[in-house]
């Protein structure tokens, strides 16, 4: 496992986060809760101590699925949890206010089974809400030892200047990239030259459709979020780009295994790209049990080379 210092904190976090939002158990097909508990032990007994998850997963949870996996073991790990989105009925509300932030904490503490959150993030922005007012109520959390430091989530570039009149606040920030999704690329970089701070990317597997598992007759159960088409990746067009961008992985896979005598799963590829072009991030995934979980962590002890990450920059370039 590698270990980076995230920015203006005190943590040293694995390269490797667990994402905790099929835990939620909700909008992945079929899981178990038993598996998603294997995978978190096997991940501690592989050395990730980053865990990543948000109170609207599963509403609730992947919290507690969470606490249940960590159990005996919370001195030893990082929690990044977010809040900012909560339902009411059937619609999805952004809400960033004081008062629901404090809410939400509680919330969270109490499902997760600790009296900290290591990492408390912005989830979305509301579009009301001043940056300068959620970090007013985030440092009360601060104060009363309910947190001890601050992210934000789904931000891009124009969101810079009033991220920047709080600068040094808020340690990490979260956005989706992966060879499936590059859209983000120019944003990510210049967050974390201008605000330094540590990039932790989801979607880093295009929810699964790097792992080479998948078809373009692909299919998946109603009770999938894969099988609408807003999740473009598994649709269209854009499937049969994401498989011409695995048939190349697969050529690089080959060559990896070859070069390190060593077993690479194409989930390995797609994660060490990540690690490698942007330097000092952290890929986040999510997985479903205990073999994925083993499958995405074998994109440690080695790298890409330059000439297989300009191929991969090549065929997924958008």
């Amino acid at each position: 496992m590698e270990y980076i210092n995230l920015k203006n904190s005190g943590l040293k976090v694995s390269r490797f986060c667990m994402g905790g939002c099929p835990m939620g158990g909700y909008g992945w097909g079929d899981t178990n809760e038993q598996d998603f508990i294997n995978a978190i032990h096997e991940a501690l007994y592989s050395g990730v101590n980053f865990f990543d998850t948000a109170d609207t997963y599963g509403l609730g949870k992947s919290e507690e699925v969470l606490a249940k996996g960590i159990d005996g073991h919370r001195e030893n790990v990082i929690i990044a949890t977010k809040f900012g989105v909560r339902v009411s009925g059937n619609k999805t509300i952004y809400d960033n206010s004081p008062a629901y932030i404090e809410e939400a904490c509680n919330a969270s503490l109490k499902r997760l089974n600790s009296d900290y959150i290591d990492i408390y993030q912005v989830h979305y922005r509301d579009g009301v809400t001043p940056l300068s007012v959620v970090l007013n109520a985030l440092k009360r959390l601060k104060r009363e030892g309910k947190v001890r430091y601050f992210g934000l989530s789904n931000i891009l570039k124009k969101d810079i200047p009033e991220i920047k009149e709080n600068m040094g606040e808020f340690i990490s920030f979260q956005d989706e990239y992966s060879l499936a999704c590059r859209k983000n690329e120019t944003d990510i970089f210049q967050i974390k030259e201008d605000l330094e701070m540590t990039p932790l990317t989801w979607g880093s597997l295009g929810q699964g459709i790097l792992t080479g598992k998948y078809n373009n007759n692909v299919k998946f159960q109603s009770n999938d979020r894969r099988s609408r088409d807003t999740y473009v990746n598994f649709h269209g067009k854009k499937l049969l780009k994401n498989l011409d961008i695995v048939e190349e992985m697969r050529h690089i896979q080959k060559e990896v295994e070859y070069e390190y005598n060593k077993k690479v799963g194409l989930s390995a590829i797609a994660i060490r790209f990540i690690l490698d072009y942007i330097p000092e991030s952290v890929v986040i995934a999510g997985v479903k049990n205990k073999e994925q979980l083993t499958g995405n962590i074998e994109a440690f002890s080695w790298n890409l080379n330059q000439d297989q990450i300009i191929r991969l920059c090549k065929i997924s370039e958008e």
